[in-house]
């Protein structure tokens, strides 16, 4: 996997909200399955955007 790619989906979950931790952590399949759709979004938008860095490599 690319580094700067790597980067980006690590410094994303990093700063998961702790709603959202613990809904993908939770037993409610609905609450769980919301929790994925948004982490997914949250870790889609930086690299769509390129998430306003350069490469560093």
């Amino acid at each position: 996997m690319d580094d700067h790619i790597k980067a980006i989906i690590e410094r994303t979950v990093e700063r998961a909200p702790q709603w959202l931790r613990n809904d993908l952590g939770g037993k409610d399949a609905n609450a769980r399955r919301s929790a994925e759709e948004t982490l997914a979004a949250m870790i889609v938008n930086p690299l769509d955007e390129g998430a306003g860095e350069k490469p560093t490599a």
